[in-house]
């Protein structure tokens, strides 16, 4: 048996370390001003209407005239590529920075929108439309303030999501838009996406998402002992070596790991996107700050090498570690 002081080995095996994650108001009266008391009406006329002149309501205020069918069709058409280029633009989003600012661009537009169309009186043929049009418009850009939040706080960490989130009121502003444009070939169907239902998916325990040459002797044991689950990811050099699904309360090891120095990066979430490489919702991103080495070692009569075994949750006694990392700085 070969002894050193730290680590020790043991038969063939080094078990080396084991990681861990760590004014007041006034009042007054009103007094009248000079002149003599005049009363006005209609001769005979109890409860008479008075009459009203061009351009004035009954109540003496002016009306404004409804928007001729080009003129609405004009007003619309002024904003319509702006809103669809957001929303197709939100859901084109990679990464959560740029998520996060497709979001707010979208809520401005949308919001905007709302209130310039909200002053205009449309042809009277569409008025009803027009104002679930307007109403659908708010919801969806009030709903998306509420999202950038939950972006921000990666409650929300893909545009898929973000969608799936929006929901009903993403589908009630294309049904609104569809109606608008119906009724007289109103230029309003600005939603260009698909808003997909929320989903739970995950990958079988152990499941490799990217593997390169495992022909070493050491292994690496992963132990995710956390509510959510997990990718590990392990990068030598610039080079990612392997990407591993680790399901909650279960544990994995990789075998045949190559000597090296490694640095190990996970992300915890939930709903993993398979296409995009990400998970979906609650999601987050640390390293290790301690680099792992492993090295094979041949004596005359022995091979010994380095087995490491690391925890994504927290645990007594443990000696290394882990820092957040930037979402968008994660080898994925």
């Amino acid at each position: 048996m070969w002894q050193v002081a730290t680590p020790r080995l043991i038969s063939s095996v080094l078990v080396l370390a084991t990681l861990t994650t760590l004014g007041a108001c006034s009042s007054g009266g009103l007094s009248p001003t000079g002149g003599e008391p005049r009363v006005t009406g209609v001769a005979g006329g109890d409860g008479a209407v008075p009459q009203t002149g061009p351009g004035e309501s009954s109540s003496g205020g002016p009306t404004t005239a409804a928007l001729t069918p080009e003129a609405y069709k004009s007003e619309l058409e002024s904003r319509k590529k702006a809103m669809t280029d957001a929303i197709t633009a939100l859901a084109g989003a990679r990464g959560l920075k740029a998520l996060d600012q497709r979001v707010g661009r979208a809520e401005e537009e949308l919001a905007g929108a709302a209130d310039a169309l909200s002053a205009l009186t449309p042809p009277e043929a569409v008025r009803a439309q027009h104002e679930t049009y307007v109403t659908s418009l708010r919801d969806v850009a009030t709903e998306l303030g509420a999202t950038s939040g939950k972006v921000g706080a990666h409650d929300l960490c893909t545009s898929s999501a973000v969608l799936a989130d929006l929901g009903d009121k993403l589908d009630a502003l294309d049904e609104a838009g569809k109606a608008l444009q119906s009724a007289g070939d109103y230029p309003a169907d600005v939603v260009s996406v698909k808003a997909g239902k929320r989903q739970s998916r995950r990958l079988s325990n152990g499941s490799f998402i990217r593997r390169s040459t495992l022909n070493g002797r050491s292994s690496l044991e992963i132990d995710n002992g956390g509510t959510l689950d997990a990718v590990v990811t392990v990068v030598k050099g610039k080079s990612k070596v392997f990407s591993v699904y680790v399901r909650k309360k279960a544990k994995f090891k990789v075998k045949g790991v190559r000597d090296g120095s490694y640095k190990i990066y996970f992300t915890h979430g939930a709903d993993w996107d398979g296409k995009n490489k990400a998970f979906t919702r609650n999601c987050s991103f640390e390293r290790f700050e301690k680099t792992v080495k492993f090295k094979t070692t041949f004596t005359a009569t022995q091979i010994l090498w380095h087995d490491w075994r690391i925890t994504l949750h927290s645990i007594s006694g443990g000696n290394v570690r882990t820092s957040e990392v930037d979402p968008d700085d994660f080898p994925g």
